[in-house]
């Protein structure tokens, strides 16, 4: 035994008390919920790297990628070359957060499941491992990254939205990757502690550049990120087994005095992070802003208005304290963050879905003057939230009518219960961008929800390619 690992009875630290508990998980012992939200992910994730493959953040770092070549061991997906496997892994995840129609964690805006999915099927390609091992590992890092979102941000600020000190939620993802490369790579519990504590210490990504190609660039990061330190851990690399919750440690950098550390040490449960946080988008955008347009759908048909009836689009929420930018958004990087832009589109099409995303529903000039009158609503009603993202939309008619729906957690999450029917149509209709038939598109899709039953990973990710 190494003598950085403490003798059995001692204290031990953050790191190596979270990776003892993390390689305690087995297959045999997970809740089905969680095996088949982790087959949710797999394709979520692909059918929104589909539509991301195209994009120029994407693409330009595929094509370096490429040019630099090196060992060929797993898939681009959608393309048909094999990269060393760090590189395959930040190349993918990038496709799927390009898009933003990934995932996130209900309590903060944390695309885990981009980075499980990307190192998990990286890996499984150069490991040889089953739809089990694999699903195994995406539970695995779920609960990794989820337990870190807690150390970072205790429960009782979950809901005022606030955690990180400015910092992107790739520095929580990561450490999903790294729980999940980790496993793949049948790591001990010494070798995952010193993952954890390298992930610790790579990974950054300042949360200013969510409204940028930078977004992506920190989710490519987290997942080259996680898989490097996998790897050195496998061969012997070892950090400061305090590098978590030492003075100046990770906690101290990202939380100061409001983080939870025992949120890293605590023994496991029947509840798993994935099944009670998890929530897959189901249209475009960021995660944070879909209770609002779902309520406002939900008005808008309820009013039956049409758009020049309308007065005022009046929101509130527990982390809605200004509506932000009240101009037309410019691309689609503008429109997948203008709260504006998701309620008056979805006050004039009664609707809200992936076309929104387009030119041609940016730029409509019946859009464009709802925009302008999206407010915060100065009197609210009163209403109780269990998560930060809930969201209450009136409309207001020229009459003085007023039109109200509130939406908690939204549709497609873990408290609502996720439907394979939401999940089967979100990759019908994202998926054709990757340029696969439609033939392909169907097989690919049944392979995903057998994947417990899938003796070799490359049964998926042949298709991919």
């Amino acid at each position: 035994m190494n003598a950085w690992w403490p003798a059995r009875g001692a204290t031990r630290s953050s790191a190596q008390s979270l990776a003892q508990t993390l390689n305690a998980i087995s297959y045999s012992t997970l809740p089905p919920t969680t095996i088949e939200y982790a087959k949710i992910l797999v394709a979520s994730t692909l059918a929104s790297a589909a539509a991301g493959s195209a994009i120029g953040s994407a693409r330009i770092i595929r094509e370096l990628a490429k040019d630099q070549g090196g060992k060929a061991e797993a898939p681009i997906w959608f393309d048909g070359a094999k990269l060393p496997v760090n590189q395959a892994a930040r190349v993918n995840a990038m496709a799927s957060d390009a898009a933003a129609s990934d995932d996130s964690d209900l309590r903060n805006v944390a695309h885990t499941g981009t980075c499980l999915t990307a190192v998990g099927l990286a890996l499984a390609a150069r490991t040889g491992a089953t739809g089990q091992d694999l699903l195994c590992a995406m539970v695995t890092g779920y609960e990794a990254a989820g337990r870190i979102a807690e150390a970072v941000t205790p429960p009782t600020e979950a809901l005022s939205g606030s955690w990180g000190r400015g910092f992107h939620a790739s520095v929580i993802v990561t450490f999903g990757g790294v729980a999940a490369a980790a496993r793949l790579l049948k790591l001990n519990d010494e070798q995952t502690a010193n993952a954890i504590g390298l992930t610790a210490t790579t990974m950054g990504g300042l949360a200013i550049g969510t409204n940028s190609w930078a977004r992506e660039y920190h989710a490519g990061n987290a997942a080259l990120c996680a898989v490097n330190a996998a790897l050195a851990a496998g061969h012997g690399y070892t950090v400061n087994e305090d590098m978590l919750e030492a003075r100046g440690g990770f906690l101290a950098v990202f939380s100061g005095d409001n983080a939870n550390p025992a949120a890293l040490t605590r023994g496991l449960t029947a509840e798993y992070q994935i099944s009670k946080f998890l929530a897959i988008k189901l249209v475009p955008g960021a995660h944070a802003l879909q209770p609002a347009v779902e309520a406002a759908v939900a008005a808008a048909r309820q009013t039956n208005v049409v758009p020049a009836q309308v007065a005022k689009i009046l929101v509130s929420g527990p982390q809605i304290r200004t509506v932000g930018n009240n101009g037309v958004p410019q691309n689609m990087v503008e429109a997948i963050h203008s709260l504006p832009y998701f309620l008056a589109s979805a006050v004039v099409d009664k609707d809200f879905s992936w076309v929104h995303t387009t030119p041609e529903k940016i730029h409509r000039a019946e859009v464009a003057r709802l925009i302008q009158l999206v407010q915060v609503d100065p009197a609210p009603i009163p209403v109780h939230y269990n998560w930060s993202w809930g969201a209450t939309v009136t409309i207001v008619t020229n009459s003085g009518a007023k039109y109200t729906n509130t939406v908690d957690a939204p549709r497609g999450s873990a408290p609502r219960g996720i439907e394979w029917s939401d999940i089967d149509a979100k990759f019908h209709a994202l998926m054709p961008q990757s340029g696969m038939s439609a033939a392909r598109i169907d097989q690919t899709l049944r392979v995903i929800h057998e994947l417990d039953r899938v003796r070799s990973t490359m049964q998926l990710t042949d298709l991919l390619r």
